[in-house]
């Protein structure tokens, strides 16, 4: 091909070695600049800030365990509306199938009607969003380009997630006012006793729990009687808010009915008057107990409301149950509970706690249970009533690994020096 009439071949040829310089040269300053330390540690350090806000600073390994523990749970969620006993007697073949619709109405009835239909409308979406193969004019077997379908599936599915996030959101939030309300309930520190030590701990299940810890001084009536230490760890029957609320107003009988004069056996019964009073019928009990101590002659007074019978590892290690008990709280008003007495010496460690702990299972679904504690109980430290609760929480975390908590967890521990 000729070139235009009057151009110069030669100026082109030019004018291009020009424009192919400058290009080649902007190019070297980009990669000079990529090249550069600083701009890659930027770029690294974004990437890790990034990465830490996502994961909350958790390992792959963390990650995964929690997403497990997550799903089990969902599972173990969804799989209580399926009727299992019906399924076995179907053929392997059926059985996998109506699985499968049984815990996708177990699922999609948790959302609103509107959500359901909006959810259907997007599984739609999806269907149709799938490439197909047509057969075209000539016989040729070709796939479809992409489907406009696709995008409105994904753009449903993330309104959808969008919604229940919103919801989830506004949960928490509530729940964690909840919990800090639960948390003015109990007491921060232990009371300060010449010669006595209290520590405790209490860890929900979920966000709010059931699970109450006490421990304040009685004060005496000013003739002689003298002033004592009470403690208490309680269990109401469930867990999350609705064991919340009664705990709640186990705290209120409690705190209201301890100013009055009278015994430990009057103090019990009246909270079980207003347990039984507030209970729907005995379906919402609460397990107990009570330990009163008197520091002057160390002697413990208890009582023990259906509630894990608590343990004593005297100075000497040998570990003693307190066995004395009676109903749970809020099933008959007319009980009369029994009172336990024990004498405690210099050295002596009492261990009251819930059930959560004894239950509390590791990633095969073993159960800690007594025989395991009494052995933490046994070689936990005898500095302190402190020292002596973390080591046998740590012993309790160690068993269960990254399991996922199922119950509420409360430990007290007395300690007489």
């Amino acid at each position: 091909m000729q070139p235009p009439p009057g151009s110069d071949p030669g100026k082109q040829t030019s004018d291009l070695d020009d424009l192919f310089s400058r290009l080649g040269a902007r190019l070297d300053r980009v990669w000079q600049r990529l090249t550069e330390e600083g701009f890659f540690r930027r770029v690294a350090t974004a990437v890790r800030d990034f990465w830490e806000r996502v994961t909350e600073g958790l390992d792959i390994q963390d990650l995964w365990a929690q997403f497990v523990a997550e799903a089990r749970a969902s599972y173990s969620l969804y799989a209580k509306e399926v009727n299992w006993e019906a399924l076995r007697r179907e053929s392997r073949g059926r059985r996998i199938l109506k699985t499968a619709g049984a815990l996708f109405w177990a699922m999609i009835l948790k959302l609103s009607p509107a959500r359901r239909v909006f959810l259907l409308i997007a599984l739609v979406l999806a269907v149709f969003s799938l490439q197909v193969q047509v057969a075209s004019k000539g016989g040729a077997v070709s796939a479809t380009g992409p489907n406009p379908f696709a995008l409105l599936s994904i753009a449903a599915l993330l309104v959808l997630l969008a919604l229940e996030l919103a919801d989830r959101v506004i949960m928490k939030r509530d729940l964690e006012i909840a919990r800090e309300i639960q948390r003015w309930l109990v007491p921060e520190v232990p009371p300060q006793v010449p010669g006595v030590e209290v520590a405790f701990t209490s860890r929900p299940a979920n966000t709010v729990g059931g699970d109450y810890y006490d421990a304040f001084l009685l004060h005496g009536d000013g003739a002689g009687q003298p002033q004592l230490l009470l403690v208490v760890v309680a269990d109401v029957a469930g867990k999350s808010v609705p064991a919340a609320l009664l705990m709640a107003t186990f705290q209120a009988s409690l705190r209201s009915l301890a100013v009055m004069p009278g015994s430990l056996r009057e103090l019990v019964a009246g909270i079980n008057r207003y347990a039984c009073a507030h209970s729907l019928g005995g379906r919402r009990f609460t397990t107990a107990c009570f330990a009163e101590l008197d520091p002057a002659t160390r002697t413990l007074t208890y009582i023990r409301a259906g509630h894990n019978a608590p343990i004593i590892r005297r100075a000497s290690g040998d570990l003693e149950h307190l066995e004395t008990g009676d109903l749970p709280l809020g099933i008959d008003p007319n009980v009369r509970f029994t009172c336990g007495v024990t004498t405690l010496a210099a050295g002596d460690c009492l261990l009251i706690f819930t059930d959560g702990l004894v239950e509390a299972v590791n990633a095969v679904g073993e159960e800690l249970g007594e025989t395991r504690l009494l052995s933490a109980l046994k070689v936990c430290s005898r500095e302190s009533a402190e020292k002596a609760l973390k080591d046998i929480i740590a012993a309790v975390d160690a068993f269960a690994g990254r399991t996922r908590q199922h119950d509420d967890i409360t430990c007290l521990v007395l300690r007489v020096v």
